[in-house]
């Protein structure tokens, strides 16, 4: 049994050789449907409540204040949902609707039980759709933040691959719309590779909002935790099928070799640092080589403002991020140590190794 995540941009839903919404979604889904028959299992992100909810109303363009969104995207959801609810009754599956924000996977128990509600529906044979809480989220309508969610969805529930379904046919070197001598890359293997594309791809659309980049960084978070990742042409809707039935996208980034867990998972990738404090060199290797905690003797800078057990980054004295994690104290403490004049036998522990995550072998 096999289980993937499919992530369908707004580019595609929006209607292509001369197939509607309606149409494109309905054959997307005889195709989810027979995947489920199989024994495999679904769970689907979906872009496209905006852009379906301006189509709704009427409006020409994609608006540009987020209160516009947010509404046309209010409005676009549930027309979107009716018509996924309609073509996998057709097939012989219900349907579950998901609405989500990073902040919601934030914290731990709220990412378990996004987990675990995930699994029980896929348990049933239900379809979930997932697609970012765009009525009530500002964050997400401007970044494109659907890519990242079907990174973390996948992650959550330990999937085998994460399918990409976009309005081109594979990765290029750069955008070839623009550099005619653009080289197609049908592989990547590792996480510099994908950090020195998404620094030359910067590209991104009037109806979706995140383009190469924000596939670039899904790519990333998947792979680091062993997922596979297909890039592939969506405006072909057998495309798919066939990767469904094993076949590969015109871009495949392959998985980290030694991936992290579901929990260090999460630390790395749902969370989001609400500070930083950077480190000497004897706890850097300490906590690179030795799988150490971060104690509070190796700390020299801490940045930010954040409480008890919030999230920070771990970096050198250069700026460059080493880890990640929870820290047992909170900013105003560790200045305050650091302020302090008085010495101790003891260190005191600020990120335990149990919820810390080596970030650097992952990501650079």
């Amino acid at each position: 049994m096999n289980t993937s995540v499919v992530k369908i941009g707004t580019s595609i839903l929006r209607g292509f050789n001369s197939l509607s919404t309606a149409e494109i979604i309905d054959i997307f889904c005889k195709y989810l449907a027979n995947t489920i028959r199989r024994g495999d299992k679904i769970v689907l992100i979906t872009s496209g409540a905006v852009g379906l909810g301006c189509r709704q109303l009427g409006i020409e363009g994609r608006p540009k204040n987020i209160i516009s969104l947010q509404a046309a995207a209010s409005v676009g959801q549930g027309y979107l949902m009716s018509l996924y609810r309609q073509s996998m009754a057709k097939y012989g599956y219900n349907v579950a609707q998901i609405l989500l924000t990073r902040d919601d996977l934030c914290s731990k128990e709220g990412y378990k039980n996004a987990s675990n509600t995930l699994k029980k529906l896929l348990e049933w044979n239900v379809l979930p759709i997932v697609n970012e809480n765009d009525t009530i989220s500002s964050e997400e309508l401007s970044s494109g933040d659907n890519d990242t969610l079907s990174a973390l969805v996948a992650t959550a529930i330990q999937a085998n691959q994460l399918i990409l379904l976009t309005d081109v046919d594979k990765l290029y070197s750069t955008d070839p719309k623009i550099d005619k001598k653009a080289i197609p890359i049908t592989d990547v293997h590792t996480q510099e590779q994908i950090k020195n594309l998404a620094n030359k791809n910067t590209d991104a659309n009037e109806w979706g909002t995140g383009g190469i980049r924000t596939k670039l960084e899904a790519a990333k978070i998947a792979t680091a935790s062993g997922i596979k990742v297909h890039l592939a042409d969506g405006r072909d809707p057998d495309t798919l099928e066939e990767i469904l039935n094993g076949s590969r996208g015109g871009t495949v980034f392959h998985p980290h070799p030694e991936p992290l867990g579901n929990r260090k998972s999460w630390l790395a990738h749902a969370l989001k640092p609400l500070g930083e404090v950077r480190v000497d060199e004897g706890a850097y290797k300490a906590i690179s080589s030795h799988g150490a905690s971060l104690l509070l003797v190796g700390i020299k800078v801490v940045e930010g403002i954040f409480e008890k057990n919030q999230p920070v980054k771990i970096s050198n004295l250069l700026g460059q991020e080493l880890a990640r994690g929870l820290s047992s104290l909170s900013s105003k403490e560790i200045e305050n140590a650091l302020n302090s004049n008085q010495k101790s036998e003891r260190s005191p522990v600020v990120v335990h190794r149990d919820v810390l995550v080596v970030t650097d072998k992952h990501f650079n």
